[in-house]
């Protein structure tokens, strides 16, 4: 891994399940968030995803990537158009720098009406432990 390597895209369909499981998981109550009604009365045409689920698909998105033993240093996103139901996201990512275990990447998602999320993210990635054969000796 290098700086200016591409990281492949992930699509992820988004579901009315999955922005109301998401706001309910991060204890975000908000209306906006589940009750399509009262979105509308704000101005929303539906319901609409919670920053605090995009921020854990971005970090979901790295770990796929990098694997289970990298752990998120730093999360920074912003959110731009939002995630409504029936849309699909696709995350992207770019790495920015890659210095020994560390790398800074960043990291845009797009739905069908534009960017919902741009980031960086800072990621520790822990090199593999091999066992030789026959056990740890």
């Amino acid at each position: 891994m290098k700086a200016g390597d591409e990281l492949p895209p992930l699509e992820i369909g988004i579901t009315r399940t999955l922005i109301v499981a998401g706001a309910l998981a991060s204890r975000d109550y908000q209306d906006v968030h589940h009750d399509p009604e009262l979105a509308r009365r704000k101005g929303s045409p539906d319901i609409f995803m919670n920053i605090l689920t995009t921020n854990g698909l971005v970090g979901r998105y790295l770990t796929d990537h990098f694997g289970p033993t990298a752990v998120l240093r730093k999360v920074a996103i912003r959110l731009g158009a939002p995630n409504y139901p029936g849309d699909t996201m696709v995350l992207k990512g770019r790495v920015e720098e890659f210095d020994g275990d560390t790398a800074v990447v960043r990291v845009t998602g797009d739905n069908g009406i534009g960017r919902h999320v741009t980031g960086t993210v800072t990621l520790t990635v822990a090199a593999a432990v091999t066992v030789p054969p026959g056990g740890a000796g």
